[in-house]
């Protein structure tokens, strides 16, 4: 078996420490980029590892999320992971649908990319229906289609965490952060905890949001 990248050591994964982070400092919204589309593109014995990790911390997280007030949602091709997988992420859907606190969203199989792609073309399929006009092809229709829509008024981010050093954002939300402040770390994010959350948002505090506007 080839050695795993540091970053898939199963010892440092990421810990359910940011969840409760952000729920607890009344973040509403939360968005982790779990595995991209071209991540199917990796070596088979990684992609296996990732498959099983998932599978374990779905099973946790079934024990857990349901009584925490924490509502997920799995976003992407679903279709693309094992059945076991899907009926993990259906369960833990199904489990936490009530609960009224932090939504956490699990980009899982996901593409920026796809995501704008199946958005129109579902617009284009009501055009065709003749259930709304081409003039109704708007930011807003498009935004609502968008797979991250279910999360609400949160659903484009205020900020963009990228751990790891990477200073790219690699197909993710290329539609929700047209405006999103981008904070890019050297942290992975399996060291990515308290601290770090911390820094970053103390960091956002600084930021002028101007959304285009010319300030006075």
């Amino acid at each position: 078996m080839r050695e795993l990248p540091t970053e898939l050591d199963p010892s440092r994964m990421p810990r359910h420490e940011v969840v409760k982070l952000a729920q607890n400092w009344g973040i509403e919204v939360l968005t982790v980029f779990a595995f991209s589309t071209e991540n199917w593109l990796r070596p088979k014995t990684v992609v296996n590892f990732l498959m099983e990790l998932f599978e374990r911390v779905f099973d946790e997280q079934l024990n857990i999320m349901p009584d925490e007030n924490i509502q997920v949602r799995c976003v992407g091709d679903l279709s693309m992971l094992p059945t076991s997988h899907r009926n993990m992420i259906q369960a833990l859907e199904e489990g936490t649908r009530h609960n009224t606190g932090l939504k956490l969203s699990i980009a899982l199989s996901y593409s920026g990319r796809q995501d704008i792609v199946g958005a129109c073309q579902q617009l284009v399929a009501r055009v065709q229906n003749g259930e709304m006009s081409p003039s109704d092809l708007t930011e807003a229709a498009i935004d609502k289609e968008l797979k991250t829509s279910w999360v609400g008024e949160g659903r484009n981010p205020d900020l963009l965490i990228r751990t790891g050093g990477e200073q790219r954002i690699s197909n993710f939300m290329l539609w929700q952060t047209a405006y999103s402040e981008f904070l890019f770390v050297d942290s992975l994010w399996p060291d990515f905890g308290e601290a770090q959350l911390k820094d970053a948002l103390l960091e956002y505090q600084k930021r002028n949001r101007r959304f285009g506007k010319r300030i006075q």
